[in-house]
Parts: structure tokens; sequence; C-alpha cells
């Protein structure tokens, strides 16, 4: 927004320089065109709530043409998204309602975002969740998810699903002392996982998610994509539900 406004006021008090050079002002000579960039400029100065409505106008554009360009991507990788045939499925394995999240265990905003798709879930049984691990934000992160990832591989769902909502719950470090306690009370190998922790398998998994969310332009966690859309960043569980039925109604 800032930048926005910056860029209207450069425009305004700098005579319309640029705006000269355009074809519409090839027939106005240059006392013409400064008179013409002067009555603009009084006229915003005068009433500079058109520039507010100016910028709402451009930021409604904008956010069109994000969610269009979102879009595409969505509906040109939907196999790697919901189909992977390697992730973890939450919720309904046959639902109709197609959810993935991107998931960093380091990321705060992914933590809180947690007990929200939990209950998301739960109220809504026809939701198939795709959980992809994604870790960005460091050694941490990226032992965590190898870690999940392998008790996946080693002991299978329910083992993965305690441990993955052991981690996402958790506030300290993740370090294999932490990790491997959490394995154990998920019911997974601890120490199976460890000697599988960087195998290639885990590594390929993980390179996977990352060249998916490079394609798709993804930067940051939580992001979640439901149905076509793309959400990036922690989104309220009202609003998911919403979301939800809106996409539940176009499916009926």
């Amino acid at each position: 927004m800032k930048s926005l406004l910056l860029s209207l006021s450069l425009f305004l008090f700098t005579g319309f320089a640029a705006a000269q050079t355009t074809p519409v002002f090839d027939d106005m000579t240059e006392a013409q065109t400064e008179a013409f960039g002067a009555a603009v400029r009084d006229y915003l100065l005068t009433n500079p709530e058109v520039i507010m409505e100016a910028v709402a106008v451009l930021e409604q554009r904008q956010q069109q043409a994000a969610a269009q360009t979102d879009g595409d991507l969505v509906r040109r990788y939907a196999e790697d998204l919901f189909y992977d045939g390697y992730s973890f499925i939450e919720g309904n394995p046959d639902g109709q309602i197609l959810m993935v999240e991107f998931i960093d265990y380091k990321c705060s905003f992914c933590k809180r975002a947690h007990p929200d798709v939990k209950a998301l879930l739960e109220a809504n049984d026809d939701i198939r969740l795709v959980i992809k691990e994604f870790p960005i934000l460091g050694a941490e992160s990226t032992l965590a998810s190898r870690a999940a990832i392998s008790v996946l591989i080693n002991d299978g769902n329910d083992a993965y699903y305690n441990f993955y909502d052991a981690v996402m719950t958790f506030n300290g470090p993740l370090n294999e002392a932490t990790l491997t306690r959490m394995a154990t009370e998920s019911g997974a190998d601890a120490e199976l996982m460890m000697e599988t922790v960087n195998s290639p398998l885990v590594t390929q998994m993980i390179q996977t998610n990352m060249r998916l969310a490079q394609n798709m332009q993804i930067t940051g966690t939580p992001t979640f994509v439901l149905g076509g859309q793309m959400m990036r960043g922690y989104v309220p569980l009202a609003q998911m539900q919403i979301m939800v039925d809106d996409l539940r109604a176009t499916l009926e």
C-alpha cells in the first residue's frame, strides 16, 4: 500500500512526466500537456479519496490476477498435489473435497493452523487432506520432516499421524533426542527411524515436494490447496469452513 501511494504521489508531483511520453499526448502542445497535468493534479489534491479508490481497484485487480495464476498452477499440477502416491492422507481417503497442506514443523503459523485443520476434518467427513512435508526453515525443520517421513515408511499411517501431531504441537528444539522420544511415544520404531532418516527414499520424497513447491511458486508455510484454489498463509477455521461449503456446493 505505501509503495503504491508513493508511486502515485511521485507521478502527481512530477508533472506527469512519464505520461507525456504516451501517444495520448502526441497531438498536444507542451503548454497543453502541462495544463492538463496541473488540472489533474489540482483535482486529485482536492479529492485525495480518489487516490485511495484507485489503489483499491489496483489491489483488487492484482488479487484477481494472482488467484487466476494460482488456479492455473493447481490445475497443471493436480496429479502431483492430490495423488502423489507417497504423502500421508488425513481425513477421508475417498473424500470428494480435495485439500493439500504444505507444512514445516518450525513454522509458527503451521502450529497455529494445526488445531483448526483438525477441527475442520472432524466437522467435515468428506475432506481428503494430503500432508506435504516442506521443510524450509532450517536444519531442525529438515531433520523433523526426514524423521516424519521415515516413520511413515517404516511404521505406517497411524504412527506417522501420532508423530506428526506430536511434533506439530511441540514448541521446543527439534533434535535427535526429542524426535526419538516423540517417535517412541507415537508407537514408531525410533531406532529404525534414525537409521533411515537420511535414506535415498526419504531424500527423494522431500526433493519431489520441493520441486513441486517451486513449480507452483510456493515459498512459505502453511500453504493450502482446496479444490482449485491456493491459500498462501494461515487461514482461520471459519473461513476454511466457508470455502469447503462453497466447494461442496459446486460438486453436488
